[in-house]
């Protein structure tokens, strides 16, 4: 997993079984870090409020409340260059 951009662009790529997702690396909740949180099979927590995300999706998969989906956003693997569609 690793995040990449500045601000609100800032996004989260991740590897997936050997798939590569991407999505927004800022958490709607208050702005926690996502791409500093920790991953494991194919969510991320977000380190300041523990809200998880799956990466497949940008959906939101456990909080207190409910919360809006982040955007995910098309990978495509050219040779060693991954692009994301944004």
């Amino acid at each position: 997993m690793k995040g990449a951009g500045k601000g609100e662009n800032k996004i989260l790529v991740a590897n997936v079984d050997g798939k590569f997702y991407a999505m927004r690396a800022i958490c709607n909740h208050h702005g926690g870090p996502l791409d500093e949180g920790p991953f494991y099979e194919k969510e991320v927590t977000c380190p300041w409020h523990g809200s998880v995300w799956d990466v497949t999706t940008g959906k939101c998969t456990w909080f207190s409340e409910p919360l809006k989906d982040e955007p995910a956003y098309k990978v495509v693997v050219e040779g060693d260059t991954l692009f994301v569609e944004m």
